[in-house]
C-alpha cells in the first residue's frame, strides 16, 4: 500500500502536520469508519467519515464522526441551499478521484464546498481517510477546517 496519495500531497503541500495510519481494511464491514476505528483502537467520535452529497444539485463534501449520521436539512441549511442528498457512490467517485471506502476530503479532482460537523473540533486530533482504503491520517480538526476552507455547524442527524 502507498503512504503518498492526492490526499497525502495535498496535506504536504499545505504544510500541515499529519501522521499516516494503516489497517486492514474491510470491504464487508456495515460501517466504513466504525470498522476504521475499531482497527485502529479509537473512539468512533475521533475517527471521522467523509460523505459526499448534492445541495442543490451542487457537490457537497461533509465530514462527521464515524459513530454519527447526517441531517440532510442541516446539511443544506449549512451549505446555504434548500435540499440535499447523498451523491451515488459512482458519482462521487467520479468528483473525487478516489474510491468509495477511500474518499479524502483533501486532494479531491476540484475543489468542492466542505462541511465539518462543528463536535470534530473538540478533539486534539482526529483522523481522516487518507485518498485510499485502509489509509488514514491524523491531524488536528482546526488544521482540517482550515486547509479546506470548511464550514463548521452542527449537521448530525
Amino acid at each position: 500500500m502507498s503512504k503518498v496519495t492526492p490526499a497525502t500531497r495535498a496535506l504536504t503541500a499545505a504544510g500541515v502536520a499529519f501522521t499516516v495510519h494503516t489497517y486492514d481494511y474491510d470491504p464487508d464491514a456495515e460501517s466504513i469508519g466504525l470498522q476504521a476505528a475499531a482497527a485502529l483502537g479509537e473512539n468512533p467520535a475521533r475517527v471521522l467519515k467523509t460523505l459526499m452529497a448534492l445541495v442543490d444539485g451542487k457537490p457537497v463534501c461533509v465530514v462527521v464522526p464515524s459513530d454519527q449520521e447526517v441531517s440532510m436539512k442541516k446539511l443544506a441549511a449549512a451549505a446555504s441551499g434548500k435540499s440535499a442528498q447523498m451523491m451515488k457512490p459512482p458519482e462521487a467517485e467520479r468528483v473525487t478521484g478516489f474510491k468509495v471506502g477511500g474518499i479524502s476530503p483533501f486532494g479531491q479532482r476540484k475543489l468542492v464546498r466542505t462541511v465539518i460537523e462543528q463536535s470534530a473540533l473538540l478533539h486534539d486530533l482526529v483522523y481522516l481517510n487518507g485518498g485510499q482504503r485502509g489509509l488514514q491520517v491524523r491531524l488536528k480538526p482546526t488544521d482540517v477546517r482550515d486547509v479546506l476552507k470548511a464550514v463548521v455547524a452542527d449537521v448530525l442527524a
